[in-house]
């Protein structure tokens, strides 16, 4: 009797768990590599602990391509086959504690975007392995840890966006000379470094190191680091120094905002040299000295911040755009100014000696303004 009910009981469960594999064997995928990917995409499914638009009920059944964030291409090596190429998780509010075994698993993937998510852990070092991937978003999620350095294995990438994650530590040096990079968003982490001084050899079309902890001065080959950027976004860190005369060389930049740092010093003359600057961002900051009509004479000048610092003058040409709502001097030691800061803040503040390097440098105009000139300044070592 016992024997008899112990082979009833192997036959059951020998049936019942061979039902699904038989299922599973009868699943049609329009091509071999989306059958490849499919239990991947599952076991990930299974993994997800939060899904509060419900996403994932679609990613039921062959059809990968029709599942919800998913989307398939020819992969680069065989223009008639059907390949999962990009993932488009933006907005979904997915929860998942680690993306390994999912991403680092989908060997044509392309694009890979998942904005405002709630993953988290690391990433594998096996995503050195996707060779197609180019796109890689994990921003505004929940990662953290040291920076992910399997991405310096990565020579297809060309977008990197990891802000507003909870990454600590400092960057490898070897990310900046990656000439295939064209955009690097790693702002709202929490790296901690001197500025990176490396940066010229690089092709780096957008570059955001705003928000996190990166220190020292910025240094005087800032015109080659960051010749080609139109956006420089450096505000809220720890930046210490004065501004270096070369930052007047970059040409290219639309948008300059170093607010809310430790900078002293005076404004350099060659800012006036920005001939395509719009908005000109140095407010919480420790400058001082004279606001020069140089500078307000910028012809594309929109906004131009230099609130809560320590300023202590400005000439005609200025006053026209404070008046005019461009130029914002609020809270800094202009006597007879309104909305200044009081005389006993002014006094501690110059009480102490104040010096900066290259002295000569700031009343320099390094190009040709007609209506501003100055002698020539031979500074063969600041040349940019």
């Amino acid at each position: 009797m016992m024997n008899s009910t112990i082979k009833f009981l192997i036959f059951f469960f020998s049936v019942t768990t061979a039902q699904p594999l038989k299922g599973q064997n009868q699943l049609i995928f329009s091509d071999q590599r989306l059958a490849v990917v499919y239990p991947i995409i599952q076991k990930f499914k299974n993994i997800i602990s939060a899904d509060p638009l419900g996403i994932t009920k679609t990613w039921v059944g062959p059809n990968i391509c029709n599942y919800t964030g998913f989307y398939c291409e020819s992969p680069p090596d065989n223009s008639s086959a059907i390949a999962l190429a990009s993932i488009d998780f933006n907005g979904f509010q997915l929860s998942a504690l680690t993306l390994d075994g999912f991403l680092d698993q989908l060997p044509d993937i392309a694009i890979f975007h998942a904005n405002s998510n709630n993953f988290g852990g690391t990433l594998s070092p096996k995503i050195a392995n996707l060779f197609y991937l180019y796109e890689l978003d994990i921003s505004n999620n929940q990662f953290s840890g040291p920076f992910p350095s399997p991405i310096l294995g990565m020579n297809s990438l060309n977008i990197l966006d990891i802000r507003f994650n909870s990454f600590t530590g400092s960057i490898p040096p070897q990310l900046f000379t990656k000439d295939q990079l064209d955009a690097l968003f790693i702002n709202n982490n929490n790296f901690m470094q001197m500025l990176p001084d490396n940066i010229a050899i690089s092709h780096v079309t957008y570059l955001t190191l705003a928000n996190n902890r990166f220190f020292g001065p910025i240094p005087h080959s800032i015109s080659k680091i960051l010749s080609s950027l139109s956006e420089i976004l450096l505000l809220n860190n720890l930046l210490t120094g004065c501004l270096p005369y070369e930052i007047g060389f970059l040409n290219e930049a639309v948008v300059f905002d170093a607010g809310n740092n430790r900078l002293t010093g005076p404004l350099p003359f060659s800012l006036g040299c920005l001939e395509n600057i719009e908005m000109l961002n140095f407010a919480g900051n420790q400058m001082y000295g004279m606001v020069p009509d140089v500078i307000c004479a910028l012809e594309n000048l929109a906004n131009l911040s230099l609130s809560d610092n320590y300023f202590t003058g400005f000439g005609p040409i200025c006053l026209r755009l404070i008046e005019n709502g461009v130029l914002d001097l609020r809270n800094n030691c202009i006597p007879g100014f309104p909305f200044q800061r009081s005389i006993a803040e002014c006094v501690a503040f110059f009480a102490y000696p104040r010096y900066c390097p290259h002295m000569a440098s700031y009343t320099y105009i390094p190009c040709w303004l007609s209506n501003f000139k100055t002698p020539s300044l031979d500074l063969p070592e600041l040349a940019p």
